[in-house]
């Protein structure tokens, strides 16, 4: 068997230009080309597969064979990457980063996330992306020691050298149990009610923040480092806790959760903000992404 020649992409771009246009004529006119050169670009090609790529009888309008239908979708796929490769290289040229990494808080509403992510593919389509979705403290560690370049994190109350941050709103917490927990069955209570239940709470897997609370008030605590197993302990009826609004408001409008009247809770906002080093300062998509979340308040 004779060794097959590579085409080229000149040669693939003419290949998919006469099925796009419909003829050889019509190719050439697109690409500013004499209708010979069109021919003779794709009798080349077939000569180095070693393939009839078109029928060349009984028909007016060029008609791929087999062969040449089985490879039209590689050669799309070969130039859509090229295009792709040369875009990659613009934005690389102009300043723009070639990937952003970023770790967001489990806290942080869906749909916010959704919304950011979905607008910063169409305005950045080169763009690699890297999520990490993390807790408390967890965030700015992913920050601190390089992992992601950007984080939306909620509090931190401790002192991170160099670390800069920007307010992009908050989130509410509500306090809630299963319909048929004894908390949910009493209506309103009396101070100090809630200290005697078991109360879920989200703890830090990060060194950071380890050991600080936020938002505990009962004497009894499960301490679990996953927002969903606290989600579906609490559908479950195991304990009570706080969960972001967004996260339950399904949850309370059907039943299936009930927000809690409790003299000791105040009304908790979470507060969420972007955070970065400053020696490492949000490159132009980066940024980008910053003012979406910020814009979104």
């Amino acid at each position: 068997m004779s060794q097959i020649g590579t085409p080229s992409l000149d040669q693939l771009q003419v290949l998919v230009c006469v099925i796009e246009t419909g003829s050889f004529a019509a190719a050439a006119r697109r690409l500013n080309r004499a209708t010979s050169a069109i021919s003779y670009a794709i009798d080349t090609m077939e000569f180095q597969l070693g393939l009839t790529l078109f029928e060349r009888i009984g028909t007016k309008k060029p008609e791929l064979t087999e062969a040449g239908r089985a490879l039209l979708s590689f050669a799309r796929s070969i130039l859509h990457g090229m295009d792709k490769l040369k875009a990659r290289a613009v934005s690389l040229r102009e300043g723009q980063e070639a990937e952003v990494s970023i770790a967001v808080d489990v806290m942080l509403p869906t749909a916010r996330l959704i919304d950011a992510l979905q607008a910063f593919q169409a305005a950045f389509p080169t763009v690699l992306l890297r999520l990490h979705v993390e807790a408390l403290g967890a965030i700015s560690q992913l920050v601190l020691d390089g992992t992601a370049r950007v984080g939306i994190s909620g509090p931190l109350n401790v002192s991170a050298e160099g670390m800069e941050r920007s307010q992009i709103g908050h989130v509410r917490l509500v306090p809630v149990a299963a319909p048929f927990h004894p908390l949910a069955r009493a209506g309103r209570h009396a101070p100090g009610d809630a200290r005697e239940h078991i109360q879920l709470v989200l703890t830090d897997r990060s060194p950071l923040t380890k050991g600080q609370d936020f938002g505990v008030i009962a004497t009894k605590t499960w301490r679990l480092a996953d927002l969903g197993a606290k989600h579906a302990l609490l559908l479950a009826g195991v304990g009570w806790g706080s969960m972001p609004d967004p996260m339950v408001r399904g949850d309370l409008e059907a039943g299936r959760l009930v927000e809690l009247d409790l003299p000791d809770w105040k009304d908790a906002y979470y507060p969420l903000q972007a955070v970065w080093l400053s020696q490492t300062p949000p490159g132009p998509a980066t940024q980008w992404l910053i003012d979406r979340f910020a814009g979104q308040v």
